[in-house]
């Protein structure tokens, strides 16, 4: 199994911020995804056909440090988890 993990924040500057949500922003999922395409590109070396299923459990909140891990055992998954909180799940598709 390849397992990668490494820690992450999404500052409270970041320019998609500001409309999602005013006065109580949250960050948008596809930010979160992005970084897990940018993370899988640059540690597999592949690029990503999809994402075929992905859950969000809970919102993450700017500045939060999380966890992203990516574990590889055949299949390749991806968690984003705040301390014991799983933030987001999800399962991906490499181009072969």
């Amino acid at each position: 199994m390849i397992k990668h993990t490494e820690k992450f924040h999404i500052a409270i500057s970041h320019r998609a911020l500001p409309g999602h949500f005013p006065g109580n922003p949250v960050v948008p999922g596809v930010i979160l995804l992005d970084r897990v395409v940018a993370t899988v590109e640059c540690v597999w070396g592949k690029r990503i056909a999809g994402l075929p299923q992905v859950k969000f459990l809970r919102p993450l909140l700017p500045d939060q440090e999380v966890e992203l891990v990516i574990a590889d055992d055949g299949n390749i998954h991806f968690s984003i988890v705040l301390g014991a909180m799983t933030i987001a799940t999800g399962d991906i598709e490499l181009v072969p």
